[in-house]
């Protein structure tokens, strides 16, 4: 038991009784580690963000990609249009 459950067992026992002050701290001490358990389980471990981390960095990767292709395209683009207005 920690001090603030100690605490209150000591409260609990004065006012209902040592048995149902030690029935009362177990039931919460349970409904407490359910609770945790629940709230734990959506968390994200190291592993999820290295995880997340290596798809973001590989879709920026792939991103900077399509957009020095578009760049490079539409500077061709650009030089074959003032090459052919240049001619006319």
């Amino acid at each position: 038991m920690v001090v603030s459950e100690i605490k209150l067992y000591e409260l609990l026992k004065a006012k209902i009784g040592e048995s149902e002050a030690e029935a009362f701290i177990q039931i919460l001490e349970n409904k407490v580690e359910t609770r945790l358990n629940e709230k734990t389980s959506v968390f994200a471990t190291k592993e999820d963000l290295a995880k997340t981390e290596g798809k973001l960095l590989s879709t920026i990767s792939e991103a900077k990609v399509d957009i020095i292709k578009w760049m490079v395209a539409t500077a061709t683009a650009i030089v074959g249009t003032v090459a052919l207005m240049k001619l006319s």
